[in-house]
C-alpha cells in the first residue's frame, strides 16, 4: 500500500531510506535543516577547494549499488568508485609507516619489518575473522532486533566468537608488537568505539576491507550524497532545504507528521528520523508522550567520542611527501590517550589524527597546482568541561604546527583556504546530543538489542535509520539501517 512517508534529515541513513522507500512506490517527502543534502557527510566549498566533511572510508560499496539496482537504476551512472591502494597508512609516533591493504603478501611483508614473528599470528587472525564477519555483518546487519529473544539466540554464537573480550583484547591474542597491536585495532574509532571497550565483533571490519576493498568516489563523497539526492528525484520523492523540523505531532503511539520551524506542517503515515536519536526523543517528542526513552534514560547512556576537525587547502601540492590518500598517525600513547578521551574526558596535550589527503586520487577538487586536506583528531564530547570557545584555536594550531614539523614543510604559510569545526559544531549545527560524532558508543550493552530499536518502542510508525540505531556507525551500518527500516515499513 502507497504510504505518505516523512524523512527527518538527509545523512547517508536518510537518504537511502528515502530512496529505497521511494523506489517501493511510496511517497517520500525529505526535510532538512541546512541548505545542502548530506548530514555529517555535508560538503564545503572555499576558496575553489572541495572539502568532504565527513565520512570519506567507503567499504562494502556494493551496498550502495543495491540502492540503485533495486530503484530500477545502474549506480555507475550517477557516480563512480575507484578501489584505493593502500587502504590506510598507518605511521607510528616517530613517523614511521605501515601500509595496510587486502594483499595478504604485501601485508605479511609490511609485518616482517615490524616483528616477523607476528606473521604467522596475522593469518590466523585473519582466518577468524571470516566467522566474526559471517555472524557480525552477513546475518545480523540487517536483522532487526526488536524482541529481547532476537538477542537471547544469537548469544551463544556471540560467546564462541569471543565477542565479550574487546578488539583490541582479540588481537593482542595473535599479534605481539605493540604498535602493530595499534594499526590492527583502531577501527572501532571510525565507527566511535574505544578499541579497549568496543566488543571484538568489530573485528569484522577487517574481513569486509579485505573482501570489498576501501573506496573512493570520484568528486568526493559529496558526489554520493549528490547521485542519492538525484536518484530521490528520479523516484518522485520531494526534498525541503532549509527545513528544519521543530516537533512531530503525536497522537496516541503513533507520529501523525511534523512541524517545522517556519510553522508549515506535513502530515505523513509514516515517520523515519536519521536525525540523532536522542535528538529526537528529547527535542522533537514531547516527554509526556515517551514512556522508554525518557530524558533520564538517555542522560545515563554512554556517547562516543567528538571530533575536531581541520579542512585546509594549499597553494602548493605535496607530491613528494610520504603521505597516502588515508593516514593514520598515532602518537606515542594509545590506551592512555583513549582513557582520556572516552573516561577522564579531558583535552590531552597530544593526540593522534586521521590525515586524509584526496588530491593524491582526485585532482577536481582543488584547483591547479594546490592540495587538499582534512585532519581529524578524536576528542571528548561535551559531557567533559572543555571550553572549545576558547580551546579551538589553540588546539588547531597545535595540530597544524605538528604537521608542519611532521609532515607538511611550510604548511602555515602555504594554507589559502581553511575551516575548522569542534564538538559544538556537532551539539549546535548536527543536532548531536553532547556533540557526540557518533551517538551512542558502541559497548556490548548498546549494541543490537540494547540499542535504540529500528522501530521505536514508544510509537508504532516511528522509524530510526542511522548512526544511533541498530547496527551503529559507519557507512555500511547506515545503509544497513536504511534497509532494515525499509523492510520493517513494507511488512507493516
Amino acid at each position: 500500500m502507497k504510504q505518505r512517508i516523512t524523512i527527518i534529515g538527509s545523512g547517508f541513513g536518510g537518504l537511502a531510506a528515502a530512496a529505497r522507500l521511494a523506489a517501493k512506490g511510496h511517497s517520500v517527502e525529505l526535510f532538512e535543516k541546512r541548505d545542502k543534502l548530506g548530514g555529517r557527510a555535508y560538503v564545503y566549498e572555499i576558496n575553489g577547494f572541495t572539502f568532504d566533511g565527513g565520512p570519506t572510508v567507503i567499504t562494502a560499496p556494493f551496498m550502495f549499488d543495491d540502492i540503485f539496482k533495486d530503484a530500477g537504476k545502474n549506480r555507475q551512472e550517477y557516480f563512480e568508485m575507484v578501489p584505493l591502494h593502500p587502504f590506510y597508512r598507518i605511521f607510528n609516533h616517530e613517523g614511521r609507516s605501515f601500509d595496510y591493504n587486502d594483499d595478504l603478501s604485501f601485508i605479511l611483508s609490511q609485518i616482517d619489518e615490524w616483528n616477523p614473528a607476528d606473521k604467522a599470528g596475522y593469518e590466523r587472525f585473519i582466518g577468524t575473522t571470516k566467522a566474526i564477519f559471517q555472524k557480525g555483518f552477513v546475518e545480523l546487519a540487517d536483522r532487526p532486533f526488536l524482541k529481547f529473544s532476537d538477542m537471547l539466540s544469537i548469544v551463544p554464537d556471540l560467546f564462541r566468537l569471543q565477542s565479550h573480550k574487546t578488539v583490541y583484547s582479540y588481537v593482542s591474542q595473535f599479534i605481539k608488537d605493540d604498535f602493530l597491536r595499534r594499526a590492527f585495532s583502531f577501527h572501532p574509532l571510525l565507527v566511535g568505539g574505544n578499541p579497549f571497550t568496543t566488543t571484538s565483533i568489530y573485528s569484522l571490519i577487517h574481513y569486509l576491507e579485505r573482501e570489498w576493498g576501501v573506496h573512493y568516489a570520484l568528486g568526493g563523497t559529496g558526489s554520493v550524497v549528490q547521485a542519492l539526492g538525484k536518484l530521490l528525484k528520479d523516484l518522485g520523492g520531494r526534498i525541503h532545504l532549509n527545513s528544519e523540523v521543530q516537533e512531530m505531532l503525536v497522537e496516541g503511539r503513533r507520529v501523525k507528521g511534523v512541524r517545522l520551524k517556519n510553522g508549515g506542517v506535513y502530515e505523513a503515515d509514516i515517520v523515519v528520523s536519521n536525525a540523532d536519536v536522542a535528538f529526537t526523543y528529547r527535542h522533537l517528542i514531547p516527554q509526556r508522550y515517551r514512556r522508554k526513552y525518557t530524558n533520564r534514560k538517555l542522560e545515563r547512556m554512554r556517547y562516543s567520542m567528538s571530533l575536531f576537525v581541520i579542512y585546509f587547502g594549499t597553494k602548493r601540492r605535496y607530491t613528494d611527501s610520504k603521505l597516502a590518500h588515508h593516514n593514520i598517525i598515532l602518537g606515542e600513547r594509545y590506551k592512555e590517550l583513549l582513557t582520556d578521551i572516552f573516561m577522564r574526558k579531558r583535552l590531552a596535550e597530544d593526540f593522534s589524527l586521521y590525515l586524509h589527503m584526496p588530491t593524491i586520487t582526485d585532482r577536481s577538487l582543488a584547483p591547479d597546482g594546490c592540495e587538499a586536506f582534512y585532519v581529524l583528531s578524536p576528542v571528548p564530547h561535551l559531557g567533559s568541561d572543555i571550553d572549545w570557545r576558547r580551546a579551538a584555536k589553540p588546539y588547531r594550531d597545535k595540530i597544524i604546527q605538528f604537521l608542519e614539523k611532521n609532515y607538511l614543510p611550510d604548511l602555515q604559510a602555504n594554507i589559502v583556504a581553511e575551516q575548522y569545526i569542534d564538538p559544538l559544531h556537532f551539539q549546535n549545527t548536527l543536532n548531536s546530543y553532547l556533540g557526540s560524532a557518533f551517538s551512542f558508543e558502541p559497548i556490548f550493552t548498546q549494541s543490537a538489542w540494547f540499542r535504540p530499536h529500528n522501530r521505536s518502542e514508544d510509537f508504532d510508525n516511528l522509524y530510526f535509520v542511522g548512526a544511533g540505531t541498530h547496527p551503529g556507525a559507519g557507512l555500511p551500518g547506515v545503509l544497513s539501517s536504511a534497509k532494515i527500516a525499509q523492510d520493517l515499513i513494507e511488512a507493516s
